[in-house]
């Protein structure tokens, strides 16, 4: 059988404890060879490259 709680959590309590389980907002920043938005440590969708290394085929 499976554990199960002795008394009844309140959803204040709760809330409480998974406070610290939320998701933060994605880092980001501008590519340096092209004005596009990035996510930061990520490659650039738009240019493909990273950290100025042609990692990706651009479609332009």
């Amino acid at each position: 059988m499976a554990p199960l709680p002795k008394r009844k959590y309140a959803k204040t309590r709760q809330r409480l404890r998974r406070q610290h389980l939320k998701q933060r907002r994605a880092t980001l920043t501008t590519c340096p060879t092209c004005p596009a938005l990035m996510v930061a440590h990520q490659v650039c969708y738009t240019c493909g490259r990273y950290r100025g290394r042609q990692v990706l085929e651009s479609e332009d």
